[in-house]
């Protein structure tokens, strides 16, 4: 058995218990130092960062009590879990409050089967508001604002309906192949007023109801047109699907964007609030130097004119937090309050593969707006084939059933004599129209489609060539952002270290107080400098990705994963 251990402040390392494995008594010698344990009052194996597996053991943690009897201890680890809140996560809290309350555990008369007898006992009580408040308050990582996004963005939500119309497309384009069947219903009444044109001729007249149905079915059977839409709307349906995706990767971009600009504007702000008050330091200190003698008026001249630039600094900054909350805001539908922020010690891995004509190559072939077009191509191409097929023949199938009444009516002459009748009729045949001479209509619409076709071509060369400039920029920001984060951190040390030199040298006089200030400045301005270039760096990489059409949701994880809340 691999022993575990776990040190509690300053206190040497005790046997851990529960850190997925339950051993406390198994071993008489360690008894001592397992009550040791017991007494530092919390166990755990939670580390900052962790992923919890469906395999791991679920008791990450546990809260201990221990006092001179049963009752205090067990009235101490009930007061204990009532304080206990654990946001975003389900625990079994409530569930050990209600065990505790049971006779049988505060008489200590426990055994594996007490769980089983009492738990049809429990009724959790409904969530309480407050931590749904604390919740709320908490904050989010990228990955829920992100699924939030999925549910809230106005441009994700129209791109799906647009995805709805598009599919329509195909049982639209297969209609044209499938038979068409149609009733059509009448009934009238007749007034007919007869005279023939001979002398003396009276006028006839007659009344008369009539009424009737015809039921007819055309089967298209030669319909070069129909063919070419039918193949029209699968491409269609393809190009709806790659829009979608393209809209699905630019909602994890903007995102990603969106969240990363939060992030920056806060490290701005505090930056510049952390300068500021460096600075109002500085400027005691100047105005006390010059009090006693030691310094002249000039730095303090400087140091406040440093001080009212940080204020106007500070406001800007502000204002460019709250903008850029706001634009975040309208992705999700509501503010997003305190954001997980990236980890000090995160590392930033280069682009795989190494090589930036792999992701040139690839994007060229493989990017959503390349596909785009090219399945537009293929739609106008078709749309040629469509438009010259209207000096082609066409062949129909046609059958026709028919029924007409006619009542018997009123009349004032012989030549109506009142009788009625019905008649049915069926037909069934081919039907063939050749087209001659339209106009000049179908040859013009041909050499729209010939143009059309000519223009989607370039506009997919252009992609392409977008696709691939994408590709270089996004492959040298990666690239270069790495080396740039590597330069800035290395550029913080120094700067850190150039400030504690010269604020050494102006205690002992070496050094004059302007030298001070700009050593605060490039502090952190270096500090902001380093945010801005992991943020972007990372933001390079989700680009880099959703150039080449790879782009997922698992890459958002992978860059949440870099987060500590």
């Amino acid at each position: 058995m691999v022993k575990k251990t776990v040190c509690f402040g300053e206190q040497a390392a005790v046997p851990a218990i529960g850190l997925g494995t339950w051993y406390m008594g198994e071993n008489a010698a360690q008894r001592q130092q397992e009550v040791a344990a017991l007494r530092a009052g919390i166990d755990h194996g939670l580390v900052e960062g962790q992923e919890v597996t469906p395999f791991y053991d679920p008791m990450l943690a546990k809260v201990i009590a221990h006092a001179d009897d049963r009752t205090t201890a067990l009235r101490g680890l009930d007061r204990a879990l009532s304080d206990t809140a654990v946001l975003g996560l389900g625990t079994n809290i409530e569930f050990l409050r209600f065990l505790l309350a049971d006779a049988d555990v505060a008489a200590g008369r426990l055994d594996t089967g007490l769980l089983d007898l009492r738990a049809g006992d429990f009724t959790p009580a409904p969530p309480d508001d407050e931590l749904f408040i604390a919740a709320a308050a908490q904050g989010a990582d990228l990955l829920q604002i992100y699924k939030e996004a999925l549910d809230n963005d106005a441009q994700f939500t129209a791109a799906k309906h647009t995805l709805e119309a598009g599919r329509e497309k195909l049982p639209q384009g297969r209609a044209g192949l499938l038979p068409t069947l149609g009733v059509s219903v009448n009934t009238m009444w007749n007034d007919v007023d007869y005279q023939r044109r001979v002398p003396g001729a009276e006028t006839a007249n007659g009344k008369y109801n009539s009424h009737g149905y015809s039921v007819s079915l055309s089967q298209p059977l030669f319909r070069w047109q129909n063919w070419m839409q039918y193949d029209q709307a699968k491409l269609q349906v393809a190009q709806a699907e790659a829009q979608f995706l393209q809209a699905r990767q630019d909602l994890i971009l903007r995102v990603a964007q969106a969240y990363f600009d939060v992030l920056y504007a806060q490290e701005n702000l505090r930056s510049l609030q952390a300068q500021k008050s460096a600075i109002a330091q500085q400027l005691e200190l100047a105005k006390k130097s010059f009090e006693v003698g030691t310094a002249t008026i000039t730095d303090t001249h400087e140091a406040q004119s440093r001080y009212d630039l940080s204020t106007a600094q500070e406001i800007a900054a502000e204002s460019d937090l709250e903008i850029k909350r706001r634009n975040l805001q309208a992705i999700i539908g509501r503010e997003a309050g305190e954001l997980a922020t990236l980890r000090t010690d995160t590392t930033l891995e280069p682009p795989k593969p190494a090589n930036m004509n792999d992701w040139v190559a690839s994007a060229e072939k493989d990017a959503l707006a390349v596909q785009i077009q090219e399945a537009q191509l293929e739609i106008t191409d078709k749309e040629v084939s469509k438009q010259r097929a209207g000096h082609f023949p066409t062949l129909d199938l046609v059958a026709t059933r028919s029924n007409a009444v006619q009542t018997n009516g009123v009349q004032t002459n012989p030549l109506f004599p009142g009788v009625g009748y019905e008649q049915d009729s069926t037909a069934i045949g081919l039907q063939l129209n050749i087209p001659l001479f339209q106009g000049g209509a179908v040859l013009s619409k041909q050499r729209e489609a010939e143009a059309s076709r000519e223009a989607t071509r370039s506009t997919l060369e252009y992609s392409r060539r977008q696709a691939a400039l994408g590709a270089r920029q996004y492959y040298l920001g990666v690239v270069n952002g790495l080396a740039q984060v590597r330069a800035l951190e290395a550029a913080l040390v120094s700067s850190k270290s150039a400030l504690d030199s010269n604020k050494l040298g102006y205690e002992v006089g070496v050094r004059i107080n302007i030298d001070v200030l700009n050593a605060e400045q490039q502090v952190y301005s270096t500090q902001r400098d380093l945010a801005k270039a992991r943020f972007d760096t990372l933001v390079n990489q989700l680009r880099l990705k959703g150039v080449v059409g790879s782009l997922t949701d698992e890459d958002l994880q992978r860059v949440n994963g870099l987060l500590a809340r």
